[in-house]
């Protein structure tokens, strides 16, 4: 099934992604009308608060807004936990179609000579000048702030800020510009009102009991209440809160909320309000769709090239040895230029006795190899559960703790590959080549995100995981992913090795000067370039979802983009391969892992571009976040590329000497 839209046609929908398979619906009734099966009360959960501004995340309680008096946190899966995400219920709870008019929820005060109250003032003005959000979700559905963009188009946000800031020479930021009464200078302005409206559908002629939640919107609001304890909301004053804090301030949080019946929205797809709205839906898909046409259209062209060449490439070599074998040639039939131009022509058959020759550190290519095929089988599967809608933004983490799982249960690949191929090389090493299979590239991995989980822990960050996950996690990888690895790795010792096609010669053979288009780096440099360019639309929205806060569903085109990218670093590396061999360098084992391994560089490059033109990001906290999460992501990236552009070529180089042949 594939799952991605074109203009007017259809392939996928989404509304398999809120299908009862992700999460059970639940029915709701008016007050002594319910049971057991229908509920009355309708409950806000509160998610921590994110910024475009900082990569740290805060929890719902490290700001001093309402608290729930019975606070409950729903159980978190790894993903959730990964990612930051700690859900924990709000005070805002409401009665199935009972509308309420400016109702109080809490008020905070701020004296100018407590300490605390300083503290808590400061750290609100500085979530408001960082313009932090709010995450609700009403029925694990995110309560959405919906308003008008350009060209007339309607942009649902899963989230909405806290407040805003007018600067010092009156220039209003951020949310501050929907307001002509924010206009005060050096001001911070509290969105200490919502209006929220809740769509339901009844239920009439679907064979369910009680009704069911289809959206839920808001629309934030500053007011300032005269009389907390009977607000009208009608005021015009917004709520102001000065930069310096000089006088007493008094923040009185508030809430309305209506009820809306709408039958024409169905459970099943009450998603598709916000997915549309996406920036990201409604961008250049001709652009996108012309990219995917001319990488396909160059990989058809290299599939080609390199068939007819080899084809000829072949039958020369082929028909020379056969006259070898016949007869010695005359003097007469010297002057035949097909048989002289073969005899005389450098390529790659000239090298068949040195192709086969073990690489240079082969310990660490194939550890690399092991860990390559592992991840590569990892994005494979999780990508094609994704497409079928199971890892769906409504299944809340369930992308990131389906990827950690697959990748703990897929160490046996990962030993089998390295130990095979190691043994292949000739190593005998196999405990080393076992354990740095096991522990070098997660090990570099671990430790990186262990450092990145200090800083998140010194900066108090919701982001920074607990010590008893940091332990879970050890306890997979030792207790799960090690043993994999190991009996891997003892089914691929016990394998023979890899038989090659061809005799390897106990003198390596003289590499004859290499133009500089042959020469290693260069080679390697370009190699990178052709499958870097079918992905980088891609990457923006990938780069926009972790980064922008942003919600990602295109997987049936990212799968797409995962297929393509798979094609193109195969074909570049093979024909860049064949370049190499012709001009009689035997060196192919490392330059083709690296080839296409060479992408992840481009990815780093990009990912900086990206973090300067895209991103305002300000603190050098948030800046060592940001390059230490992306240097892990360049990491699994390299070694997924180069084991796709590895494993291409390998069987490339063993198809062609095993059909010429060879005396």
């Amino acid at each position: 099934m594939l799952c991605f839209e074109l203009p007017g046609l259809i392939l996928w929908r989404r509304q398999s992604w809120t299908s009862s398979a992700v999460a059970a619906p639940v029915s709701f009734c008016e007050e002594g009308k319910g049971g057991d099966d229908c509920k009355s009360t309708v409950e806000l959960f509160v998610n921590r608060l994110d910024s475009v501004e900082s990569v740290l995340p805060y929890e719902y309680q490290m700001f001093d807004f309402c608290k729930d008096d019975k606070e409950m946190r729903p159980s978190e899966n790894l993903g959730q936990v990964l990612f930051g995400e700690r859900i924990e219920s709000s005070p805002y709870k409401f009665t199935f179609k009972q509308d309420v008019k400016c109702k109080t929820v809490c008020t905070k005060n701020y004296k100018t000579g407590d300490q605390d109250d300083t503290t808590k003032l400061e750290f609100l003005k500085i979530g408001m000048q960082l313009n932090y959000q709010h995450h609700w979700i009403i029925d694990n559905m995110p309560v959405t702030w919906c308003y008008d963009v350009e060209d007339g188009q309607k942009y649902c946000n899963p989230g909405f800020p806290v407040g805003c800031l007018v600067s010092a020479d009156g220039r209003p930021k951020d949310a501050c510009v929907i307001n002509a009464e924010f206009n005060v200078k050096n001001t911070f302005y509290v969105f200490n009102h919502v209006d929220i409206r809740i769509t339901y559908h009844s239920g009439q002629s679907e064979g369910w009991k009680g009704a069911r939640l289809v959206a839920a919107t808001l629309e934030p609001k500053s007011i300032k209440h005269t009389d907390p304890t009977k607000p009208t909301c009608e005021e015009t004053e917004p709520m102001k809160v000065p930069v310096d804090f000089r006088d007493a301030v008094s923040i009185t949080y508030s809430y309305s909320i209506t009820f809306e019946e709408n039958n024409s929205i169905k459970w099943a797809s009450r998603w598709d309000y916000i997915l549309v709205s996406m920036p990201h839906t409604n961008i250049q898909w001709f652009s996108i769709m012309n990219s995917l046409v001319i990488v396909l259209f160059l990989s058809g062209m290299v599939a080609m090239i390199m068939l007819r060449t080899l084809h000829k490439d072949i039958a020369r070599y082929n028909q020379v040895d056969q006259a070898d074998l016949i007869k010695l040639p005359t003097s007469k039939e010297k002057s035949s230029l097909p048989y002289e131009d073969a005899q005389e022509e450098s390529g790659w058959k000239q090298v068949h006795g040195d192709v086969f020759r073990p690489p240079r550190k082969g310990m660490l290519l194939s550890v690399f190899l092991g860990q390559g095929t592992q991840i590569f089988i990892m994005t494979f599967t999780t990508l094609f559960l994704a497409c079928l809608g199971f890892l769906s933004p409504a299944n809340r983490g369930a992308l990131m703790t389906c990827a950690v799982v697959l990748w703990v249960l897929l160490g046996t690949p990962a030993g089998y590959v390295s130990a095979r191929l190691y043994k292949t090389f000739g190593g005998e090493k196999w405990k080393t080549n076992v354990l740095l299979t096991a522990l070098l590239c997660p090990g570099i991995v671990f430790a990186d995100f262990f450092l990145m989980n200090l800083i998140l822990w010194v900066e108090g960050s919701s982001a920074a995981m607990p010590f008893g996950t940091l332990v879970a996690i050890l306890a997979l990888w030792f207790g799960i992913s090690v043993p994999l690895t190991f009996i891997g790795a003892y089914f691929g010792f016990k394998k023979p090795a890899i038989e090659q096609p061809v005799r390897t010669n106990q003198i390596p053979r003289q590499i004859p000067e290499q133009s500089f288009f042959t020469k290693p780096i260069p080679g390697i440099v370009m190699g990178g370039i052709l499958p870097f360019g079918c992905i980088f639309i891609q990457l923006f929205f990938i780069l926009n979802s972790i980064w922008s806060h942003q919600m990602y569903y295109m997987f049936g085109f990212l799968f797409l983009v995962f297929i393509i990218l798979l094609i193109t670093c195969s074909e570049a590396t093979v024909l860049l391969c064949y370049f190499h061999l012709c001009a009689e360098d035997y060196h192919w084992w490392w330059r083709s892992f690296l080839t296409s391994g060479f992408t992840a560089v481009y990815l780093f490059i990009y990912a900086v571009h990206y973090f300067y033109s895209k991103l305002q990001i300000i603190g050098l906290a948030s800046t060592i976040l940001y390059f230490g999460y992306t240097m892990i992501m360049v990491l699994i990236f390299f070694l997924f590329t180069g084991t796709i552009g590895f494993f291409a070529c390998f069987w490339f180089v063993n198809k062609i000497y095993s059909v010429v042949k060879v005396d």
